[in-house]
């Protein structure tokens, strides 16, 4: 496998406080990656410092074999790269239709067809509620609607920042079975970024440990899921 993005001795900082501490992390091609640690670990840090705001004070970030480290960042996202975002941010007024069409921009016509059937078949639930308000949808609902309007992107990597925030299990369990079916059906590399340590360690082929902006442990999800002092950790009364 060779590595789609890599960073190597990243450090980030707001102002005076470091929030990202000499990061190496590595995402080879049509792997899932999933960087898991506490509230406030730099989780979002690191996901925002890739797509360039803030930057990286120190290291390197290659994408694709390309130096994008201080790189504009609609530049970055230009690069086959999407990013769901925590939080959602769905255009609230907009239908679900309009909401994907957002992330097609520039798009050929007859490809924005064929990807937006794709993501229905994904998420039946959006074609559903195609003519609704984003606005209206459950948490859910608007999480299915943010992952689906960076896949309209047609990205060859999928950025994912705490996907399960605030959602019943059930609708956290179709979310993480529609990531794994993606990337096992079109070999999408994805690197998720989430709290829910035991859904994300299941189902990723590699994962780091970010403990105060310094990657602590790496390894395979089931050789981090196997490790008592992740099990203590981030696992006890988790499942």
């Amino acid at each position: 496998m060779s590595a789609l993005l890599s960073l190597k001795g990243v450090s980030t900082f707001y102002g005076p406080i470091q929030a990202l501490r000499n990061v190496d992390v590595e995402v080879n091609e049509g792997e899932i990656v999933t960087l898991i640690g506490a509230n406030g670990a730099g989780k979002s840090t690191l996901m925002m410092t890739i797509c360039g705001n803030p930057r990286a004070r120190e290291g390197s970030i290659v994408y694709d074999g390309t130096e994008i480290t201080q790189m504009p960042t609609h530049l970055i996202m230009r690069a086959n790269i999407a990013h769901a975002p925590e939080g959602r941010r769905i255009f609230a007024r907009m239908s679900v239709y309009e909401n994907l069409l957002m992330g097609a921009h520039g798009r050929a016509q007859a490809e924005v067809a064929d990807t937006m059937e794709q993501v229905y078949a994904l998420f039946p639930l959006l074609k559903d509620r195609r003519s609704q308000r984003g606005g209206t949808l459950s948490g859910g609902e608007q999480q299915m609607l943010a992952i689906g309007r960076a896949l309209m992107s047609r990205p060859r990597l999928l950025m994912l920042d705490e996907p399960s925030l605030g959602l019943a299990p059930l609708i956290v369990r179709q979310i993480f079975g529609a990531i794994r079916e993606l990337n096992r059906t079109t070999g999408l590399t994805v690197l998720l970024v989430e709290q829910n340590a035991f859904q994300a360690l299941r189902m990723a082929h590699r994962a780091y440990v970010l403990v105060n902006g310094a990657i602590t442990m790496a390894g395979t999800g089931a050789e981090l899921l196997a490790r008592p002092e992740i099990k203590a950790a981030y696992l006890e009364g988790g499942h």
